[in-house]
């Protein structure tokens, strides 16, 4: 038997009267969590629940997610996290094609009316037997005061199913077992140095693997005390960091730049980092420009990690006992072989620049009733990312970029991430995102995006003539438009198909 339940019920057995969870004045021990979670379980049984059936938890950053996540894994069903922004449509196709059982979500919002969403869309997908309003947790587990005990699940059972964003289609649901995301869970033990009591603050979305596991499981296995942040806001943040005394942080690109824009003094950063020991970055590529930005103003840098939802998700990551390099995502973790290849699926030499691949532990069992997406993904016991990147000579990994992403300019191959990173080292560009847009003779044109930092104002003609200096000839973009912002999914990428010209 092996059931990812274990890192909290490990965890509450060693450290029952430690916080586990705060959220703003309420707070949950590690007792008590496993217990409300063990209660879920019953109440999901009592329903007549069986093992391998699909879940939804809709929800942001509240105490009642963990709650429930953990009470699914003792039930032995499969957590279907899902992000409170989709609409019916959405969540009906997801409900669907996973063939949810049940619904647990909150109530959202007039602006977002989560729970009237997942209603509408449950309406229409036969599989859904109960709707579980989350604020009303407590009243459907009163007649269930004793927890339930784990089911149990064998290591490769499924234990979560993560949702690809399907920026490029149709949402593909990665399915990970239980035994991957334990041992990724697990991954800090041999990444970060150990530290007593750690306190996190949780602003990475929890229905997204990056938070759920490298954030949320990692650090209840650790015993560390979990500050929920429901919504991201830079200067809340901020204010929790210092309240807290945290001492661990993860986030995404845009998250770093909101707290430079929000304090661009560095007043509060400088004080946060009294405490904090440990700033990682994933999800996104995090330019160098904004790296040293960070680090100049408040003396901490990032470490960047590198994983992908079918990767449950970390698979490389900075050593903490070498110097960070700032452009490189870090080097391959325990367990994991990573390999860039050519056209031809050959390892290509260190230097080279190829498409990423990946194997290990870390793997997803496939995607959900997707067996020809599944088979184009993993090859050879490879899964192949999209993401084209290179080795130095060290074995640390540096993302290129996505090849989907790639411009063909003249013949030419431009890689949108490097002239972003051009344009970001520009002391009043913000935020950027460059892509390709036809072009009659050449293809595609590089057209590039940018927001300006807080108190200057871009010169369209100079940010030009900057970034013509600085780049070959085919790479500068020949169009700049200047916006206040950029659209961006919940998790802090930016949505470069929603992006176009004179925008």
């Amino acid at each position: 038997m092996l059931n990812l339940s274990v890192l909290l019920e490990s965890t509450a057995r060693r450290l029952p009267g430690r916080a586990a969870i705060v959220q703003g004045t309420r707070t949950l021990t590690y007792a008590e969590l496993d217990a409300h979670a063990g209660r879920v379980a019953a109440a999901l049984r009592a329903d007549g629940l069986r093992p391998g059936e699909r879940v939804a938890l809709i929800a942001p950053n509240v105490a009642e997610f963990p709650i429930v996540y953990f009470g699914l894994l003792k039930a032995g069903a499969v957590v279907v996290p899902l992000n409170p922004l989709l609409k019916e449509r959405e969540l009906s196709f997801i409900f669907n094609d996973c063939g949810a059982v049940a619904v647990f979500a909150t109530e959202g919002s007039a602006q977002l009316p989560v729970l009237a969403n997942a209603r509408a869309a449950a309406a229409e997908a036969p599989s859904v037997r109960k709707i579980v309003p989350l604020e009303e947790l407590d009243d459907y587990l009163a007649p269930h005061p004793e927890p339930a005990e784990t089911e149990p699940t064998g290591a490769e059972d499924p234990a979560v199913i993560i949702y690809t964003s399907g920026t490029t289609g149709t949402p593909k649901g990665a399915t990970l077992s239980h035994v991957s995301l334990l041992l990724n869970a697990r991954m800090k033990e041999l990444l970060v140095p150990k530290h007593d009591h750690d306190v996190v603050l949780v602003a990475l979305p929890l229905y997204h693997v990056f938070g759920q596991t490298s954030v949320m499981n990692g650090n209840v296995h650790g015993g560390a005390t979990l500050v929920l942040l429901p919504r991201f806001d830079p200067s809340t943040a901020l204010d929790l960091l210092i309240e807290h005394e945290v001492t661990l942080f993860s986030g995404v690109p845009s998250m770093f730049q909101a707290f430079l824009q929000a304090d661009p003094d560095g007043v509060c950063l400088r004080e946060a980092a009294k405490t904090v020991r440990l700033i990682t970055s994933g999800g996104a590529g995090l330019p160098t420009a904004l790296y040293e930005r960070f680090e100049q103003t408040c003396g901490l840098g990032i470490r960047q990690g590198y994983g992908l939802s079918e990767t449950s998700p970390t698979v490389t990551f900075s050593p903490w006992d070498e110097p960070i390099r700032p452009a490189s995502v870090g080097k391959p973790v325990w367990g994991v072989d990573i390999e860039v290849v050519d056209k031809q699926d050959k390892p290509v030499p260190a230097g080279t620049v190829g498409e990423i691949v990946i194997r290990g532990h870390c793997l997803m069992l496939g995607y959900f009733n997707r067996p020809e997406a599944t088979a184009e993904a993993v090859r050879d016991g490879w899964f192949h990312t999209g993401d084209l990147g290179r080795f130095d000579e060290d074995g640390w990994l540096y993302v290129v970029d996505r090849v989907k992403d790639l411009i063909l300019r003249g013949g030419y191959n431009v890689y949108p991430a490097e002239v972003e990173q051009v344009l970001l080292s520009h002391p009043a560009v913000a935020m950027t995102a460059v892509v390709g847009e036809p072009h009659e003779r050449l293809g595609q044109e590089v057209v590039a995006y940018v927001v300006p930092r807080t108190g200057h104002e871009i010169d369209v003609a100079e940010l030009s003539s900057w970034a013509r200096e600085r780049l070959a000839e085919y790479k500068y973009p020949r169009r700049i438009h200047v916006r206040d912002s950029l659209p961006m999914t919940s998790t802090g990428k930016i949505l470069k198909r929603d992006l176009t010209a004179g925008g």
